[in-house]
């Protein structure tokens, strides 16, 4: 299994994830992707939120924040969270994992830290689990339980 693909299938087992997918934001390609429907069509929403992340990068460029680092893009809507969190790896990979929370299934500030554990996990040079694990607790030690 690809470290890509690996990644996608932690993020999509976050509580309330409803699609997730891993793009490129210099070109807006979609490098993989989970989940979606006929009404949410992933293929368009995730290389659309290129334009939000670059947009921000430019903002904050304008703004002379060359020390600050983008932690996560959080867009609510009526029934969902929509994150868009930068993958922080080498310098040349412009990636954000794009996450698609229901929001009445899902625990923002949890999914947020998981989400932070995975894009942590991304860049290992070896895409399976610690200690050889291949479930969840591996990722989420403290909420094992509570998934």
């Amino acid at each position: 299994m690809s470290n890509i693909d690996h990644t996608l299938d932690m993020a999509a087992n976050i509580k309330g994830a409803f699609a997730v997918a891993i793009v490129d934001y210099e070109s807006g390609m979609t490098l993989g992707s989970r989940g979606g429907s006929a009404e949410f069509d992933l293929d368009v929403a995730a290389p659309g939120n290129s334009e939000v992340m670059r947009a921000k990068l430019d903002v904050m460029q304008k703004l002379g924040l060359r020390n600050e680092t983008i932690e996560d893009i959080l867009i609510t809507l009526g029934t969902q969270y929509h994150l868009i969190r930068p993958i922080q790896g080498a310098p040349d990979e412009k990636l954000f994992l794009y996450l698609v929370l229901n929001k009445a299934q899902a625990n923002l500030a949890m999914a947020r830290r998981d989400l932070r554990v995975i894009e942590q996990e991304f860049f290992l040079a070896h895409p399976s689990t610690p200690n050889g694990r291949t479930d969840n607790q591996a990722f989420f030690p403290s909420t094992a339980g509570h998934r």
